[in-house]
């Protein structure tokens, strides 16, 4: 048996290629039945973090595994097989091990010591067994993994300044402006992420904060817990009105706002500035909605200098 991890990650692939694997592991009760399809599997394992998608597996046809993970990225329709292949690593065996180690522990992460990481490969871990997706081999791999994690942060200091992605984006929003305070903040989601840059944006002083949510209550509950106001997606153009600052974290496969809809609202703004920070992915903002005179949008792949300083 021959343990094999492939994938790619803000290191290898740009954002617009991410995104797109991405949409290749929807739910875990459409992905596991097409990776099983392949009869050189015997265990696998899919996780997704905001800069990378990847999938470990066992199997006991090295080579044929191979090339079936590489098939298997190469599914979606918008993604040539010369993008992939510059993008798309392969491990084998001990290094499949070290890295997996690395990314659970969140040192191979685009903001080091980021602790959301672990979470997301623990979640990611609970479907695989819920669908019956692993077995010895990678059940022993996985929990190896968690507990080396828990060492890393408990016995070095990676924990001590470690900041979010969420952390990351409300530190830019603030390079921006030299100061949050008074200013409006339209969020679009209400996952971990956003209720993690609530904190940072409540610490930093940050005025008026509308959550915009596609489920209403969670919306409500997140904002009765940091004096905000929530609205339904439908209501997400008139809050455009008002907002300083857009942050945007949601898990839609489809783009939430265009830029006709952008173009629409700067007029009725009279062109005021409007900046807009998407760090999901997929993307929830259309890219070109940068290419309107006065909105400043930014991804993901936009901190890279920002967050060397935190390493």
């Amino acid at each position: 048996m021959n343990l094999l991890l492939a994938g790619v990650n803000h290191q290898t692939a740009a954002v617009d290629l991410r995104e797109k694997l991405c949409t290749l592991l929807p739910e875990a009760d459409e992905s596991y039945p097409v990776i099983f399809s392949y009869p050189e599997i015997r265990e696998a394992l899919f996780y997704t973090t905001c800069n990378r998608v990847e999938v470990v597996c066992v199997t006991d046809a090295e080579e044929g595994a191979a090339s079936v993970l590489s098939s298997f990225f190469a599914r979606h329709p918008e993604v040539s097989p010369e993008a992939l292949a510059k993008s798309l690593y392969i491990y084998r065996d001990q290094e499949a091990v070290r890295h997996l180690f690395r990314v659970a522990a969140s040192l191979d992460a685009l903001v080091v010591g980021e602790p959301q990481i672990l979470g997301q490969v623990k979640e990611a871990y609970r479907q695989a067994t819920k669908h019956k997706a692993t077995g010895a081999i990678l059940n022993r791999l996985l929990h190896k993994t968690f507990s080396v994690a828990k060492r890393v942060r408990t016995e070095t200091g990676i924990g001590d300044h470690a900041v979010s992605v969420s952390y990351a984006a409300v530190a830019l929003g603030k390079k921006i402006f030299g100061d949050l305070k008074g200013k409006n903040v339209l969020l679009l989601g209400a996952g971990e992420m956003a209720e993690l840059a609530l904190e940072h944006l409540k610490g930093q002083g940050a005025g008026g904060i509308v959550i915009a949510n596609r489920t209403l209550t969670r919306g409500l509950s997140l904002a009765q817990r940091f004096g905000g106001e929530a609205v339904s997606l439908e209501e997400l153009e008139p809050q455009l009105l008002t907002a300083d600052v857009l942050l945007s974290s949601t898990g839609s496969a489809t783009y939430l706002l265009t830029r006709e809809q952008v173009k629409v609202v700067m007029r009725r703004r009279k062109q005021r500035p409007l900046f807009m920070i998407d760090i999901g992915v997929p993307r929830d903002l259309e890219p070109s909605i940068n290419d309107l005179d006065n909105v400043y949008l930014y991804n993901i792949d936009d901190w890279k200098d920002g967050v060397e300083e935190t390493r």
